[in-house]
């Protein structure tokens, strides 16, 4: 698939949402490994691999200069919306395949949901 160049500054390229997107895993893995049990491994691989997916997801598909333009100064639309798709995702992992420490899992879940924000206000 040809990356797509931006065709005003209000759009993104996909290489740009892909380097966004890959940055939120990093970010949400580490916070992964942080919070869960060390054997939990599926579960931090689920956390980045989905957090990663829903900001390339959501970004890609909404990629349009109405969403993208900052609403609030500093944060658009799309700033907002990508870290609730983050939370969803994470969210219905959990209710499909019970983690190994919920309690622990639920606060990798915020720390993602937190690092998504974060990502998408500060990289695009």
């Amino acid at each position: 698939m040809p990356l797509v160049i931006a065709s005003s500054p209000e759009i993104f390229s996909t290489a740009h949402i892909g380097l966004t997107a890959a940055i939120t895993g990093v970010l949400a893995l580490a916070m992964a490994i942080w919070r869960l049990p060390r054997s939990a491994w599926l579960d931090m691989a689920a956390v980045a691999v989905l957090s990663a997916a829903s900001v390339y997801l959501w970004r890609t598909s909404a990629n349009m200069t109405s969403l993208n333009k900052d609403g609030l100064p500093g944060f658009s639309a799309n700033d907002w919306a990508a870290p609730i798709l983050t939370y969803i995702f994470l969210s219905l992992y959990a209710d499909v395949r019970i983690p190994a420490d919920p309690r622990r899992y639920a606060q990798a879940r915020a720390l993602a949901t937190l690092a998504s924000l974060a990502v998408n206000v500060i990289t695009i």
